[in-house]
């Protein structure tokens, strides 16, 4: 994670068979790599500016990838779900809309799995002072239900670098 915006290894050699590249949009103010090899690992990592626009491009770049991996329709919702929600915190509430920061987004992409890694270079927050959105005198507090939502959804979600970074992993439904 210690990698620069703009910097790193492009060449997703991993030692798995052959590697080629799949689609992918560096935009202004960021860099992005979407790879692929031979077993059909996917392998993703994004570095962009805190800004809705590049976010969109970014989430649409992992759920592209997804979608490739054969997740099913309540697998993929969920993901989208996630990784929009984590983002968006990220940016907002992370970076606080600082076009100065960047977000880090790092993950892979299997038939069987999505892990994801995103990184804010904003204070932080404590997980366990954010109010519980199902406790009645918090129904009308307008936090905290997204981090519900990405909890309930994926497989696992845990949160790390003092509330800067979330790792949230979904496996994939079987199937009927």
């Amino acid at each position: 994670m210690s990698k620069s915006p703009g910097k790193g290894s492009d060449s997703g050699s991993s030692g798995k068979g052959p590697s080629r590249r799949v689609s992918p949009r560096a935009s202004k103010g960021g860099k992005a790599v979407n790879e692929v090899n031979g077993e059909g690992l996917r392998s993703l990592e994004f570095d962009f500016i805190s800004d809705y626009l590049r976010m969109r491009e970014v989430q649409d770049q992992i759920i592209a990838a997804v979608v490739a991996s054969g997740f099913v329709d309540d697998d993929l919702f969920a993901i989208k779900l996630c990784v929009e929600e984590a983002l968006i915190n990220a940016i907002k509430h992370g970076n606080k809309l600082d076009h100065a920061k960047h977000v880090h987004v790092r993950g892979s992409v299997s038939p069987t799995r999505f892990e994801i890694i995103i990184r804010d270079e904003g204070a932080g927050f404590e997980r366990g002072e954010v109010p519980d959105p199902t406790d009645p005198s918090n129904w009308e507090k307008p936090s905290g239900r997204g981090l519900l939502l990405m909890e309930s959804y994926m497989t696992q979600t845990k949160y790390s670098d003092q509330g800067r970074q979330i790792r949230m992993v979904k496996n994939k439904s079987k199937t009927a």
